[in-house]
């Protein structure tokens, strides 16, 4: 089997009002779609990033993710940056904090993470 590409990753958010204004209005992701699923009582968004997706959910009463100590399955979200200084000041002047930026031991590129408002782990990660 050959896969191309991660074509979306799907996050449920706790809030989705307070997860839309973070994934839209601070990081800036372009919204695709947004349906209501009536049967279910749940919205679905669909953002652009890149060439790629995230799908943001609405349930109510989702179960707390599990970050610390760090669970078994999706550890963080990977986002690549072109200037890791620059995106981290202009995170910073939207409120979101983020941890002093690091240098991969084995890579050698900076990296970076922060939190969304359910506190799953972003990082950002400069690859140049």
């Amino acid at each position: 089997m050959k896969f191309n590409k991660i074509h979306h990753v799907a996050i449920i958010s706790s809030d989705y009002n307070r997860s839309k204004e973070f994934y839209v209005e601070k990081l800036g992701l372009e919204i695709i779609r947004e349906v209501y699923r009536k049967e279910r009582d749940s919205y679905k968004l669909d953002l652009r990033l890149g060439d790629n997706q995230i799908e943001l959910f609405s349930f109510s009463n989702p179960p707390k993710r599990q970050s610390y100590p760090e669970g078994c399955g999706l550890r963080h979200l990977a986002l690549e940056v072109e200037n890791i200084e620059e995106s981290v000041r202009e995170l910073n002047s939207k409120g979101i904090e983020t941890e002093p930026i690091r240098v991969d031991e084995f890579t050698g590129r900076k990296f970076t993470f922060f939190e969304d408002p359910d506190n799953l782990p972003l990082e950002l990660y400069q690859c140049e």
